[in-house]
């Protein structure tokens, strides 16, 4: 069972690293982007590689244990993403509410883009989609699943 201050830090966390606008803080593997947040007893690390295509993981350590993780793989449809893409993402990410912990919310809209996350289960099993659209076309898609970390 996931300790009742997990679902607090996870949301900070979250909110604090990649959606952030933060640059990675280092690279763990060759070409990966790393983005760290520690507050003790907890450690979160958002790993990825690539960028246009992508697959990423992030975990939660609490007392140096693994107790949570999430695996993603997105990709851009389009070689024709306008700049204000990456900050509507991050802006979206920036939404992510206390039921779905995931990334973002159920739907967003900034804009002439749309984002949609559907999702089943809850932190201890989980799977989900979320997609991207400008002016009504899909531009953008990642699939995500994880859970509770049981030793």
């Amino acid at each position: 069972m996931l300790p009742a201050s997990f679902l607090p830090f996870l949301l900070r966390a979250k909110k604090n690293t990649y959606a952030s606008g933060r640059t990675s803080d280092g690279s763990s593997r060759p070409e990966s982007h790393d983005l760290t947040s520690i507050e003790e007893p907890y450690l979160y690390i958002d790993t990825y590689l690539g960028g246009f295509a992508f697959v990423g993981e992030e975990a939660v350590w609490h007392s140096g244990l693994p107790i949570w993780g999430m695996n993603y793989y997105g990709k851009t449809l389009s070689r024709e993403i306008p700049e204000r893409f990456s900050p509507f993402l991050k802006n979206t990410l920036l939404q992510v509410p206390h039921d779905m912990p995931y990334r973002g919310p159920s739907e967003y809209i900034e804009g002439n883009f749309r984002y949609q996350c559907r999702c089943t289960g809850d932190p201890g099993w989980f799977k989900g989609e979320e997609v991207i659209f400008l002016d009504g076309d899909p531009i953008y898609q990642l699939d995500f699943h994880g859970g509770e970390i049981v030793p």
